[in-house]
């Protein structure tokens, strides 16, 4: 079947967000006295949501509810702050985005953001590119690597699953797209490795975002 529609994730694939992810979380981490983390560090820490992220940068012993929440809360509001610092789209983004509108392919973002980030970001540095969907993590609703966000934004498009390629950086997203019945191509530009999006069973691999446009009719 030919590609009628394509799914981002958003960290590590459209938006390289890791230093104002990592400042933000050291910054909480130092005004609770806890050590902080290289910027490496935070490769492997994203991915699986804002609690998660938080959970993972306290020390082991440090992990009890209560602070993972207050923390938690610390770093959403000092990320609301900071998020526009230092990120960036990645070199090429732009550009496929505009051959895919070009060629009227239709584009969602579905991600483990919180979705009020997802939402601000998509519009700062992507304006004017026609997403039919954007969706950031929500409480009521499960987070990739269930496939409902992704199923959900193929409906949108109009776009049936086998007609969906989701282009993402982690095995998260790789998992994603073989639950929703899509071809994951991994992003070798991102936060995690190739191994790993080839272990997670990622059916093509990237190393630049225009590569994309020769899978259109694979």
């Amino acid at each position: 079947m030919t590609i009628s529609a394509v799914i981002f994730d958003l960290d590590g694939t459209l938006l390289d967000t890791l230093e104002d992810l990592g400042g933000a979380v050291n910054r909480v981490l130092a005004g609770q006295g806890f050590p902080t983390h290289p910027l490496a560090a935070f490769r492997w820490f994203v991915g699986d949501g804002s609690r998660m992220l938080m959970t993972r940068a306290l020390p082991a012993d440090q992990r009890s509810p209560r602070l993972i929440e207050r923390c938690l809360a610390t770093l959403l509001t000092d990320y609301n702050q900071n998020w526009h610092q230092k990120t960036r789209p990645y070199d090429g983004i732009e550009a496929l985005l505009a051959a895919l509108t070009a060629r009227r392919i239709e584009m969602a973002v579905v991600t483990n953001k919180p979705h009020q980030f997802t939402g601000q970001m998509v519009t700062h540095y992507f304006p004017g590119v026609p997403f039919r969907a954007v969706l950031g993590q929500q409480e009521a609703i499960a987070k990739k690597p269930d496939p409902v966000q992704a199923l959900a934004a193929a409906r949108t498009m109009g776009a049936a699953p086998e007609a969906c390629l989701f282009l993402g950086d982690s095995g998260v997203d790789m998992e994603t797209a073989r639950r929703a019945g899509m071809a994951g191509v991994g992003a070798a530009w991102g936060f995690r490795t190739v191994e790993e999006l080839r272990g997670a069973g990622a059916r093509y691999i990237i190393d630049r975002p225009l590569e994309l446009l020769a899978l259109l009719a694979a």
